[in-house]
């Protein structure tokens, strides 16, 4: 019994220094570009992604303190520790499942709501403002980058500023003699991108939901794993 004590009692420690390491890198890694202006313009981070950062942060500093409680408790048997590294971790847990199980639940309210930005969106297509100046400019390089044009109705969303270059290039210009030739379409006697913005950007977050699906799929494993050994490691430690 002493030698499946020990070999599971180092085998915890080892998962959970490992645990520690990984939200010591977070962590780190987190702070850095919080406060590194230098890191924010290398990254192309700015203000409107510091919640993303803060979340980080706050995960990072979790998952260490888990970390620091299951090698603690592996190392000096104690039940107290590894009790709290079990709670912690099934509450990490159960809320990564209930964000899963909402997210497919209201994910026709998502896409509402995601049509609701974009109609807003469209207004600034529309208008002559400074703000919305600032936004079509930015908007174009989208267009250009990903071959699509407009928010939900293609050119028309441009309104009367369709006429209008833009950073000096016509509004979702599309070279019908080049390679892009299958991806145009004509509108108002200009050759433009037939694609859509939204399915550009629907894609994008389809992709995107995947990728964290999959790390969230990775997460529960190992989480799972971590639950395993902390409770076979507090039965022995209880038995003896």
């Amino acid at each position: 019994m002493a030698g499946v004590s020990s070999c599971m009692k180092y085998s915890m420690f080892i998962f959970n220094f490992l645990f520690w390491v990984c939200g010591s890198v977070i962590l780190g890694v987190s702070i850095w570009i919080r406060v590194s202006k230098d890191a924010q313009e290398e990254l192309g981070v700015d203000s409107s992604l510091f919640a993303g950062v803060d979340l980080l942060i706050a995960v990072g500093s979790i998952i260490m303190v888990l970390g620091f409680l299951g090698c603690c408790g592996a190392i000096k048997e104690s039940r107290c520790m590894l009790l709290l590294f079990f709670i912690g971790l099934l509450l990490i847990l159960i809320l990564q499942v209930t964000g899963g199980i909402l997210g497919a639940v209201y994910r026709s309210q998502i896409e509402t709501s995601l049509n609701t930005t974009l109609k807003d969106s469209v207004n600034l297509l529309k208008k002559n403002t400074e703000e919305a100046k600032q936004f079509q400019e930015t908007f174009q390089k989208f267009q250009t980058e990903n071959k699509c044009c407009g928010l939900l109705n293609g050119a028309a969303d441009w309104g009367s500023n369709f006429d209008t270059p833009i950073g000096g290039s016509q509004v979702c210009g599309c070279d019908p003699k080049g390679e892009e030739a299958n991806l145009c379409t004509s509108y108002n006697r200009k050759y433009v991108y037939k694609t859509v913005c939204r399915e550009v950007i629907i894609k994008y977050v389809q992709d995107h939901m995947l990728i964290i699906m999959g790390i969230a799929f990775g997460l529960a494993v190992i989480e799972i794993l971590g639950l395993g050994f902390s409770m076979s490691l507090y039965c022995q430690i209880q038995r003896k």
